[in-house]
């Protein structure tokens, strides 16, 4: 498809009430990126919903903002670097104020450009600590508390679709993101028993405000051209595959990568 033939998005879709009453918590929530529409599309669907950030005012913004419309008693924000155990325990601690976590997404991440060549080691680490292993004790935590309930949930983390392919640069993140879809499958089977699923979604290119700040315009067209309809995601499209996999539509899958995408490999 030519970079002049774009199929536009479609309208933004009605509120259904498929979460109604669930406790839905959101990590890396605040701003303007897929973990905002999701915290929105979850409200607008009925749950309450626990918004975790390390951005302090941004978080607080968007707290602010969303108990506006939605009510002060379905919002609550919980600062929360996923590096922390303490603080993702404080962030699922806000959850019990609403009758405990029933949903779980993961969406906290962290990018970066780098030939493997010369890349350092805290820049691996830095992508594989917060990307990868803060999904697990994200996961860990969320399950635990979901086992301990007695009544089933659901987990939903944010992959990538360069975890599928090759990316110049990426060698970091591309690890980090094929780490989500592995980890998501084997945690799917440890939590089946207790009625917990676990899958994940696999965005190609999504457009918000902070990725067109960090990357070049020509790059940028160079991955639109990549896509079946010629554009980027709208963050909430990512959103509503989310929604799906958190709710009653996706019962019997779990250990799934759903690709919000074309591009598999």
């Amino acid at each position: 498809m030519s970079a002049s033939r774009r199929v536009p998005p479609p309208p933004y879709p009605e509120p259904r009430a498929l979460l109604r009453g669930r406790t839905v918590v959101v990590t890396a929530a605040a701003g303007a990126g897929i973990g905002a529409a999701a915290a929105r599309r979850f409200l607008e669907e009925g749950a309450r919903v626990v918004l975790g950030d390390t951005h302090e005012r941004r978080l607080a913004e968007s707290e602010g903002a969303l108990a506006a419309e939605f009510g002060a008693d379905r919002v609550r924000a919980v600062v929360c670097d996923v590096r922390r155990e303490e603080q993702i325990a404080a962030l699922l601690d806000a959850a019990e104020e609403f009758g405990g976590v029933e949903v779980m997404v993961n969406n906290a991440g962290l990018g970066g450009t780098a030939s493997v060549l010369e890349m350092s080691d805290e820049e691996w680490e830095r992508v594989l600590e917060i990307t990868l292993t803060g999904t697990f004790r994200c996961v860990r935590a969320a399950g635990r508390r979901m086992r301990a309930a007695g009544r089933g949930g659901a987990i939903v983390n944010n992959a990538s679709v360069v975890g599928w392919r090759a990316q110049q640069g990426q060698a970091h993140y591309a690890a980090a993101k094929a780490g989500v879809m592995a980890l998501t499958r084997s945690a799917a089977m440890d939590l089946a028993d207790d009625g917990i699923r676990v899958n994940a979604v696999s965005p190609s290119l999504a457009m918000h405000p902070f990725l067109a700040k960090v990357t070049s315009e020509e790059l940028l067209e160079e991955l639109r051209a990549g896509e079946a309809f010629g554009r980027a995601a709208e963050p909430w499209e990512i959103a509503n595959v989310m929604v799906f996999l958190a709710g009653e539509y996706a019962s019997y899958l779990t250990g799934e990568v759903l690709s919000a995408s074309s591009q598999h490999a």
